[in-house]
This record gives structure tokens, C-alpha cells and sequence, in this order.
């Protein structure tokens, strides 16, 4: 099995799990934050949905220069439209693993802001660490949010304790 169709086999399920997710976020409650440096529970959950998108730049470009661009965070204000930049970025995410060329993952990546170099590592580490567990990390910490909130979770390794609760 070729990495791409690996990496997209995973990426598959998990967008399939971060849906599920994504369809419970309350955003009557788009403002609460479980401390005053966490992010908002909008933005968490935009940013989960946007990490779907990252496969572009780590895969079709062999760097990312935040002082070359114009990122400003979206405002998402209910579930259709979470779900709809969420769908969006994972039939693109799609095309570009169902793509790309094996040799690709080999390619040296570069994050930077300028001259400021944060890291370079082959695309094939980037994809793992940035497009895959940055990914985790985020949808682990908004069901946290979500807990707090008192939402029921979905499962998405299996039933949650929500789904055992008499």
C-alpha cells in the first residue's frame, strides 16, 4: 500500500468521526471558554474543521510563510455552516491524497514567518504531525469543551460513557 492511500484511508475515517463532532458544537455557547487562555468554543471548533484544509499546503507547496499571507480566522455561527467548510475540505483533502505522488512525502517542508524558520522535516513527518494529530489534539481538547457543556458526545471509537448512561 502506497503512504498516500494509508494516509488517506485514515484521513477518511477520522474526517467521518470529526463530523460527528462537529454536528453536537452548541453554538448558542460560541463564546465559552473553559479558561480565560483557552480559545472560544467557536473558534476551537472552526479550527478543527479548517485543519481538514492543511493537506494543501503541507502536500502542494513546500512551505508556509505566515508573513507572506492574509489568514484571517472565520467566524462560523451555526452547525450548517461548520459542516458545510468542513465537507468542503475534505473532498479537497481527497482529491490531493488521491493525487499526489509517493516521491512528494520526501520533499522537505519549511514553516516560517519570514526569516524566522520554525522547522523544515520531509512532508511525509508534516502530514503525521500537522494534518493528522495537530487534528486529534484540538478534537480532544473541544470534547472537553463539549463535556462541560453537558453535550452529549458521539462515539467515535466506539459508544462514550454518554451512550452506556441509564
Amino acid at each position: 500500500m502506497k503512504l498516500s492511500e494509508a494516509l488517506l484511508a485514515e484521513f477518511l475515517h477520522e474526517a467521518s468521526s470529526t463530523r460527528k463532532l462537529l454536528e453536537v458544537v452548541p453554538f448558542e455557547k460560541a463564546d465559552f471558554k473553559p479558561h480565560e487562555k483557552s480559545m472560544s468554543l467557536e473558534r476551537l471548533a472552526t479550527h478543527v474543521a479548517e485543519i481538514s484544509g492543511w493537506w494543501k499546503e503541507c502536500l502542494t507547496n513546500d512551505e508556509l510563510d505566515f508573513s507572506k499571507g492574509d489568514y484571517s480566522p472565520k467566524v462560523i455561527t451555526s452547525t450548517a455552516e461548520i459542516l458545510a467548510l468542513h465537507d468542503d475540505l475534505v473532498e479537497k483533502a481527497k482529491v490531493i491524497l488521491s493525487n499526489v505522488a509517493e516521491e512528494e512525502f520526501n520533499k522537505p517542508w519549511t514553516m516560517r514567518n519570514g526569516d524566522q524558520i520554525y522547522f523544515t522535516m520531509p512532508k511525509a513527518a508534516v502530514v503525521r504531525t500537522w494534518c493528522l494529530n495537530h487534528w486529534y489534539h484540538h478534537r480532544g481538547q473541544l470534547t472537553v469543551y463539549l463535556r462541560l457543556l453537558n453535550v452529549k458526545l458521539p462515539g467515535m471509537y466506539g459508544p462514550t460513557a454518554d451512550d452506556s448512561a441509564k
